[in-house]
């Protein structure tokens, strides 16, 4: 299965280079008319690990109204920003239609003069262990629920950031090194984890026919590996149940031999990349992540180093439908967002120990006064 993708080399606004995307469907005006005194900006998908991080960021200048079913979303993620009176919560499922304009809830917004400025499509479920459990959850997210969104953003002429991932590459066998944005993936369309993996690739093609159609302006983020705070723990991700084993003193497993490699970008580096990504006019495909390729054996030394843990590292067999783990080359959003990750592994390692220690109970969504649609 192809993915989106452009071969032209992405330059930045200050040159008269542009996209062949942007030579087919010239860019709607970016100076969005805003009526009131800040934007009103829409993240979907934003009680998850990055949305949380991100919406984070954009109360300090903006209006936030989140969407979540909390189907992988954490209630403990978003317990802060309910404090805010520029922040609102709706629960809800987006595979079902939602008239922002009709919900009392966002009245103060004052949607239907304003309108909406920015969308942030975060959602998908995105777990390691129960990708089976959530699989028809991710084909809505990547379908149905984004076409929900899109047409969101074709009535409110809004930005439209959607968050891809390294996936859609698939496996790569024939890369060596960095992988650059005009690789064609090509993904197993049956194999477990396909509701994901094709779900992304299928998702790609759809925003990028809104935009063909609608001139509508998007952007797709290629994320790859991130962590920090607010990642979900007992989940099968590396990092956080690298640090809840090495708190217990217990094995720290690595699926794989001791050459395993792999590379990871602090959350607080991915924010800043998605935030000047928002202020960018760039169509193409970007990579975000960090290049820096890293054994995970160094990681696992790292955490038990950090944590003065007991821990000794034990190396299984591969998990059977392991996908490998690729590293980003991040050259163009380097030269069109004047990016590149700067937090130390130690130090993002550090915050990330520190963040799991305090926050080891989770509160539930009845534990919270969350608005419910």
């Amino acid at each position: 299965m192809g993915i989106f993708n452009f071969t032209k080399k992405t330059k930045t606004p200050k040159t008269n280079n542009v996209s062949p995307l942007e030579n087919q469907n010239p860019r709607p005006d970016s100076k969005k008319k805003v009526i009131f005194d800040k934007k009103n900006i829409l993240v979907i998908g934003g009680a998850g690990f990055i949305g949380s991080n991100l919406i984070e960021r954009l109360l300090e200048k903006h209006k936030v109204i989140c969407i979540d079913n909390f189907i992988t979303g954490n209630t403990s993620n978003i317990q802060q920003f309910l404090q805010y009176p520029d922040f609102t919560f709706l629960k809800h499922d987006m595979s079902q239609p939602i008239d922002l304009e009709k919900l009392n809830e966002l009245k103060k917004f004052k949607i239907e003069w304003q309108g909406i400025q920015d969308i942030i499509y975060m959602a998908c479920p995105t777990s390691y262990k129960n990708h089976n459990k959530y699989s028809i959850e991710t084909i809505d997210a990547n379908s149905v629920a984004l076409k929900n969104a899109l047409e969101l953003a074709v009535k409110y002429k809004s930005r439209f950031l959607f968050a891809s991932s390294s996936a859609v590459y698939g496996d790569a066998k024939d890369v060596n090194g960095q992988i650059e944005e005009g690789y064609i993936g090509r993904t197993d369309h049956l194999e477990p984890r396909s509701a994901y993996n094709e779900g992304k690739q299928f998702a790609e093609m759809m925003v990028a026919n809104y935009h063909e159609k609608y001139k509508l302006d998007i952007s797709i983020a290629r994320i790859f590996s991130t962590y920090g705070p607010r990642m979900m723990l007992n989940d099968g991700r590396l990092i956080p149940d690298f640090v809840e084993n090495a708190m217990q003193n217990k094995d720290l497993i690595i699926n794989g031999g001791e050459n395993k490699k792999t590379s990871f970008c602090y959350i607080e580096d991915m924010i800043d990349a998605l935030l000047k990504f928002m202020d960018t006019p760039i169509f193409e495909p970007l990579n975000l992540g960090s290049p820096d390729e890293i054994l995970v054996k160094e990681i696992a030394e790292k955490i038990i180093q950090l944590t003065k843990s007991q821990s000794k590292i034990v190396f299984q067999d591969e998990f059977k439908y392991f996908q490998r783990k690729l590293i980003p080359n991040i050259s163009k959003a380097k030269e069109s967002l004047g990016w590149m990750p700067m937090i130390s592994l130690e130090k993002g390692l550090q915050k990330t120990i520190e963040h799991i220690q305090r926050s080891k109970s989770s509160l539930t969504p009845d534990k919270l006064n969350l608005n419910n649609k």
